[in-house]
């Protein structure tokens, strides 16, 4: 077993790679408009209720046709997962591991394969494709080697005539929902994550990224995984999804999405069924308001490619992406005269064409609720780039950034998930840490400073999940910044770190008593001593 090392991108300048994605791409495009089935126990079903998969750079065109599951199709899956678990959670670690390495191979093959359903369903440029891609493959990688040290169990002292020890074992059936913008490195993680522990799953995808989705199920069936360790059940959450998470069997429930999804969750989670006998548990991350703070002693050619990337990466539809630059008014001048022709400079368009940095939002809701928060923003504070849809047969939108806002703005306190960035003006830098902290969230965030001391005090008192200082908030590597945050950002679940696991298993201390030692051996020594 080789040591855990996260995966290195594709290079796209390379005419080599660049001819391998190209060839992935009209892969792809040859197979739009095929149906998939839900899979259940191994058994593929197809219902008389159907709904479609779109590209979001071209209006209209129909990636795949998938079945909407109803509450019948749902306890079916619930009953193969029950009926695998019974067997599944007695499969030792090594061998759920071993599934887990399979499957990273299997995506290393499929690399561009993978990252072109991305492009193409998702409207992810190639880099950041790739990126979910690579961080899938760390995922699996990274947690059956983790899943193989909590084996081993815990060390604890040593208590005279006893043996104890801690093990660690599975909770049962796990409801699986992940959300679209990672439609596979994050359904891949808590996925794996689940099985990998010796639970069972089923996995309802989000309606806008179903074929990625589909995908993932393929490479589970090709890895040889058990049948009805893994359930796909695709279709609204409001049916199948809800009357999951209330159903009394399931265990737990591993959600990332919007906050007022993930409460609803939690709430529903909390009411005890008939028949249920558990506490289910809940592993939730639900989204941001992320912060980058431009001190007066930055390095400003820095923060400003951060600020660029954080906010504009992926169109902003990242819950780590950055919506508030909190600049100190001595440097915000300087700052924005060097940002702002970088955002200007962003290509936008279809990002099958590589050239196309910034591609479309995710569908027609997100396209209509962004345009009118930027709407707010004009009202709030001042336009000075973007703020309009861009040209095209997709749903883009320019690059937008609002100056002069406030802390009590709207558009300063609310998750947008969208390209558009929220600048406001900080006195100095307990100001701007004030600023930071003014929000529900407290999920990611970035700190550009030389001052040791102002770097010292940022660490102690800037409240989010994970902060960065002097690089971009966003871009968090498994096994090297687990990945969660506080307050309405979650469960702060820490994805990709060394407590991640323990959410999807639970503890058992076993004690063995051995009884008092035998004055056979005792008298056995003192013969040898006489001997000598």
């Amino acid at each position: 077993m080789k040591p855990f090392r996260t995966e290195k991108y594709n290079d796209f300048t390379k005419p080599v790679i660049r001819k391998k994605m190209e060839k992935a791409l009209a892969k792809v495009e040859s197979q739009f408009g095929r149906e998939y089935s839900i899979i259940i126990g191994g058994k593929r079903i197809r219902l008389d209720k159907k709904f479609h998969s779109y590209n979001p750079s071209k209006k209209g065109e129909i990636i795949g046709t998938f079945q909407k599951a109803d509450e019948q199709t749902a306890e079916q899956a619930m009953d193969a997962a029950l009926e695998t678990f019974k067997s599944w959670r007695y499969t030792s670690a090594k061998t759920r591991a071993n599934y887990l390495f399979k499957i990273a191979n299997i995506m290393r093959k499929r690399r561009f394969e993978l990252d072109a359903w991305m492009v193409l369903e998702e409207g992810k440029n190639w880099l950041e494709a790739d990126a979910d891609v690579a961080e899938a493959i760390d995922f699996c990688d990274y947690y059956a080697h983790e899943v193989l040290r909590y084996d081993k169990g815990p060390k604890l002292y040593e208590f005279p005539g006893e043996i104890n020890k801690q093990i660690y074992i599975p909770l049962g059936v796990g409801i699986v929902i992940p959300p679209w913008n990672f439609p596979l490195a994050i359904l891949v993680g808590m996925t794996t994550a689940s099985f990998v522990c010796g639970n069972t799953v089923i996995l309802k995808p989000s309606s806008s990224s179903p074929g990625i989705a589909a995908k993932f199920m393929e490479i589970i069936e090709q890895a040889k995984v058990p049948v009805g360790v893994v359930n796909f059940l695709t279709g609204p959450g409001a049916i199948a999804g809800d009357y999951l998470v209330r159903h009394p069997k399931t265990r737990f429930i591993a959600f990332t999405g919007s906050k007022a999804v993930g409460l609803r969750i939690v709430e529903q989670a909390g009411k005890a069924q008939p028949g249920q006998i558990w506490i289910k548990r809940v592993i939730a991350e639900m989204g941001g308001k992320d912060l980058i703070i431009v001190d007066s002693e930055a390095d400003i050619d820095s923060a400003v490619t951060g600020a660029r990337a954080s906010a504009f990466g992926f169109q902003g539809q990242k819950c780590s992406a950055c919506s508030r630059l909190i600049l100190d008014d001595n440097i915000y001048d300087k700052f924005m005269k060097k940002f702002i022709p970088t955002v200007e400079a962003i290509k936008v368009g279809p990002v099958k064409n590589y050239e196309n940095y910034m591609g479309p939002v995710i569908n027609e809701p997100a396209y209509n609720s962004i345009l009118e928060y930027i709407k707010i923003g004009k009202s709030e504070g001042n336009l000075i780039c973007g703020g309009e849809p861009d040209p095209g047969d997709g749903w883009f939108i320019q690059p937008t950034v609002i100056v002069d806002i406030e802390a009590h703005h709207r558009i300063f306190q609310e998750e947008i998930f969208g390209p558009v960035l929220a600048v406001t003006r900080a006195r100095n830098f307990d100001h701007a840490i004030e600023l930071a902290n003014d929000s529900v969230y407290g999920l990611t965030g970035a700190v550009y400073t030389k001052n040791k001391k102002k770097i010292e005090k940022a660490k102690r008192e800037v409240f989010v999940g994970n902060l960065y200082i002097n690089r971009k908030c966003t871009g968090a590597l498994v096994g090297i910044q687990p990945f969660g945050g506080f307050n309405m950002s979650g469960t702060d679940s820490k994805a990709g770190g060394p407590d991640y696991l323990l959410l999807f298993m639970q503890a058992k201390s076993i004690a063995e008593y051995l009884g008092t030692k035998k004055k056979v051996k005792k008298s056995t020594k003192s013969k040898r001593k006489k001997r000598k």
